[in-house]
């Protein structure tokens, strides 16, 4: 088969799962329609398939669904962090880049691919729908890591070799052109641009695939982000261990071709669960709404709340039905903006007088808000030591034995498998010791599961300073020793530790929180809230590594970050952000004490909606 042929046959693959749908037999919708069970037989959250019709809960969704989603993410985060775990090194030995330059470039590029998350999630939740939109901008990663396959493969795209044994050294190496460093970086922010589009819709296409309403898969739902970062982190140990080997000991072109090659995999896969997956139907633009209801709370501001709560404007259940959404009950949080409900003359201008469920979903992004500040200063900790940890490793023996060195970007591997553990025992053992005591299904708090990870955040900046100050002084006592530290790489071992055990509460504590007190309507978009973090995190760390970095030079002052880090002070430097980090959780404790948890969406509807809605999943 040729070329052509492979590419028609692979889009008429795709074209099919796009445009057609098994159709129900007539004895399950004989079931659905004639059996005592038939309230069950249909999902009840609205879910639907591509051609917006409901869905049987026996044939779509649930784990099985969710197989083909994680075995995508698996692969999709072997690729990513392929490239992010030791992208610091080649910019430094292939590109000779310095130690700011540098890590900054990799902050740059992990931000952009955060913050594009937005764009994602606001196309998926206004227009294209979540599926839609993944399918779109996965190409667009797809053909992005193609070309940094190719960028890294060919000479003509790289600057001569240079004989690199220090990070002080690259300087003195020849850079990179323009045209190089355009290829380059081009193709990485092609790549930062498919993320951005694939990152904040996947998990929750997966967390879509289980039905609020009933008991059994909204138990499974609970412990679904647990069990997704358990298969991202499977993804990143294969690339902190494998491909940060090749990338270091056998070359660049095959430590990015397997991530590429994997990735393609990876949509077959996906794609092939496709008449397993349950969908949600864009529901407008979620700007669009909450600027339409701040507009109008303002321009009421005078207006008197009624006493009554049942005289704000509101649509009929039936209207929200037909679209596969849920009506909100008005609350008395954030009262002022419950005017932008109260109606004054006929005008149903929608910037004039918005329905109660809008009012609510408003509050709602709203309160998140201050908890996303709160996310900024421990991603910044993640997007900042990643690469300077990685760089002190550079510096130390990394020698197991006569032949084998270990790269140091694989230390990262010690945070993956602390990481996976701690998932493991928390899903399997914490949760079940702590429902049995607060009586919460999750054991603890969502927010109270952030706040332990941020303590553990601090202690691994408190623990790096110790480590680095231990390494600096046994740098200062074997000067002559060509830049190289006579300790072994494992002293990085605890704080490589610790971190993987504060991202399990961290890391998966924000995913969930996000997700889950996001309205219905804006799913993607609270995801994209936590992807979010990182992003401004990274930029916060580019622009305080670069100020730490001029402030402490002033006055020809040696200065805390250097290319050579053995003239450096990051203990110091380590020391202040976990000063930093130890404020920021005394703010989060302030955030924690004024936040009003989201009313579960099955807890909301009264006796008659649901009625209404059992009587509708009925007709399917």
């Amino acid at each position: 088969m040729s070329g052509d042929e492979c590419l028609c046959s692979f889009s008429f693959f795709i074209y099919q799962y796009f445009s057609e749908e098994k159709k129900f037999s007539r004895r399950e919708m004989e079931e659905a329609n004639g059996s005592e069970m038939g309230s069950s037989i249909f999902t009840k959250d609205g879910s639907v398939d591509l051609k917006g019709r409901p869905v049987l809960r026996s044939k779509r969704g649930g784990w099985t669904a969710c197989y083909f989603i994680v075995v995508y993410e698996v692969f999709e985060r072997m690729a990513y962090y392929g490239i992010s775990s030791n992208l610091v090194i080649y910019l430094t030995k292939k590109l000779h880049q310095g130690t700011v330059a540098s890590s900054n470039n990799v902050t740059y590029w992990t931000g952009t691919a955060f913050l594009s998350s937005i764009v994602g999630a606001y196309i998926a939740d206004a227009h294209l729908g979540r599926f839609r939109t993944f399918s779109i901008f996965s190409v667009v990663y797809f053909l992005g890591m193609c070309l940094l396959t190719a960028a890294v493969s060919f000479r003509s795209l790289k600057p001569p070799p240079c004989n690199i044994q220090d990070i002080a050294d690259a300087g003195n190496c020849k850079p990179a052109s323009k045209l190089q460093l355009g290829i380059f970086f081009g193709a990485l922010y092609i790549i930062a641009l498919g993320t951005g589009g694939t990152k904040p819709n996947i998990s929750t296409i997966g967390a879509d695939q289980f039905d609020e309403f009933d008991p059994k898969e909204r138990a499974d739902k609970i412990s679904f982000f647990n069990w997704w970062m358990f298969s991202i982190y499977l993804g990143t140990l294969f690339a902190n261990i494998m491909l940060v080997y090749v990338q270091d000991n056998i070359g660049w072109t095959l430590g990015y071709g397997i991530p590429t090659v994997g990735l393609g995999i990876s949509l077959v896969i996906f794609y092939a669960g496709t008449s397993f997956y349950r969908h949600k139907l864009p529901q407008g633009s979620p700007f669009t709404k909450m600027a339409r209801v701040l507009v109008a709370a303002m321009r009421k501001c005078r207006v008197n709340l009624p006493k009554d709560s049942l005289k704000l404007y509101e649509l009929d259940s039936n209207e929200y039905m037909k679209q596969k959404r849920f009506k909100i009950h008005s609350t008395n949080s954030m009262r002022f903006l419950n005017k932008a409900a109260v109606i004054v003359g006929t005008s149903r201008n929608p910037w004039k007088l918005c329905p109660v469920t809008h009012v609510e979903e408003t509050k709602q992004m709203l309160r998140l808000i201050p908890v996303l500040i709160a996310m900024f200063i421990p991603s910044t900790m993640t997007a900042q030591v990643n690469t300077l940890f990685i760089k002190q490793g550079t510096t130390l023996n990394r020698h197991i034995g006569p032949h084998f060195q270990i790269p140091p970007a694989s230390l990262a591997s010690f945070t993956t498998i602390s990481m996976l553990i701690t998932i493991f025992l928390y899903d399997r053992f914490f949760v079940r010791i702590m429902r049995a005591w607060t009586k919460n299904p999750r054991g603890i708090t969502l927010l109270q599961r952030i706040g332990v990870g941020l303590v553990f955040d601090a202690t691994v900046m408190i623990v790096a300073s110790l480590i680095e100050k231990r390494r600096l002084s046994v740098a200062r006592e074997n000067p002559s020793n060509g830049g190289r530290v006579p300790l072994t790489i494992f002293i990085l071992l605890p704080q490589f530790v610790l971190m993987g055990v504060s991202e399990a509460f961290l890391v998966v504590g924000k995913i969930d929180f996000f997700y889950h007190q996001a309205p219905e309507g804006m799913k993607s978009l609270g995801t994209a809230y936590s992807l979010v973090t990182y992003g401004v995190g990274s930029f916060l760390s580019s622009f305080l590594l670069s100020l730490v970095a001029n402030i402490t030079q002033r006055n020809g002052r040696k200065g805390w970050i250097l290319n050579n880090l053995n003239a450096s002070h990051l203990d110091y430097y380590y020391g202040l952000l976990s000063i930093l980090s130890f404020c920021n959780f005394f703010f989060f404790l302030i955030v924690c004490r004024f936040y009003v948890y989201k009313t579960e969406l099955y807890e909301t509807l009264t006796g008659e909606e649901k009625e209404e809605l059992q009587e509708i999943q009925n007709r399917g």
